[in-house]
């Protein structure tokens, strides 16, 4: 250790009362983290390109400093979705710090993790409160059975008013409109459901029949339109 000339010189003067860092929730217990392996939790966080054209959702399970698992969704940029399937091997076994540090490919995932980390060094994690965190996993829940992204997809001008193109239970095949020619309703499929229909056996024009629904007062639709051709 170096010191200047004038510190040299100092006297020395005790320092006085020092209760330590103060103590954040994780998992159910509150701990003093004075070093890296002293950080657990899950948690969510989102962040964003320098052009802020694109976006990229990052959930992390962190035990004992170490991360277990990252779920990494993308939004935006198509570039992203690769930078994300680097991202997801690069993450797993990286300390928070490490990740922190770490060249993550895209800037959305990079924002996102500095994001996540001050959330996770803070205490501010989802499963403060949860005894013993979170099962390895756990980061999956937020995609649903079929494992798909919760995507909202709508688009509108002055002229032409809105579209709906995608809602959580999936791709908008039509919009409903009543008379005013106000929305009502939305027919959508879901792709995740046809697919798993296909993958155990059942032909295309039938799974996509299997996995169609609808949402709203559909059935007293005036007329129904593709929102992406009229």
């Amino acid at each position: 250790m170096i010191y200047s000339k004038e510190v040299e010189e100092m006297c020395t003067v005790a320092q006085g009362v020092h209760h330590g860092c103060a103590p954040i929730p994780e998992e159910a217990k509150w701990v003093q983290a004075k070093k890296v392996e002293d950080i657990s939790g899950l948690t969510h966080g989102v962040g964003w390109c320098a052009p802020q054209q694109g976006a990229c959702k990052l959930t992390l399970n962190v035990k004992e400093g170490i991360i277990q698992e990252a779920l990494v969704e993308t939004i935006g940029c198509s570039g992203m979705t690769h930078s994300a399937a680097m991202a997801a091997e690069i993450l797993p076994g990286l300390t928070v710090m490490e990740a922190l540090n770490t060249d993550l490919v895209c800037d959305a995932i990079n924002t996102a993790m500095r994001e996540l980390f001050l959330q996770i060094v803070y205490g501010r994690s989802q499963s403060a409160f949860s005894e013993d965190g979170l099962p390895i996993g756990a980061g999956l829940e937020d995609l649903g059975k079929g494992l798909r992204s919760q995507v909202g997809t709508m688009y509108g001008t002055l002229k032409k008013g809105p579209r709906y193109l995608e809602m959580a239970e999936g791709y908008v095949t039509g919009i409903a409109l009543d008379a005013d020619n106000e929305i009502i309703g939305y027919k959508f499929v879901n792709l995740g459901k046809m697919t798993d229909f296909i993958k155990k056996g059942d032909d295309p024009t039938t799974a996509y029949e299997k996995a169609c629904g609808q949402y709203g007062r559909v059935d007293d639709a005036v007329k129904i339109i593709d929102p992406r051709k009229e």
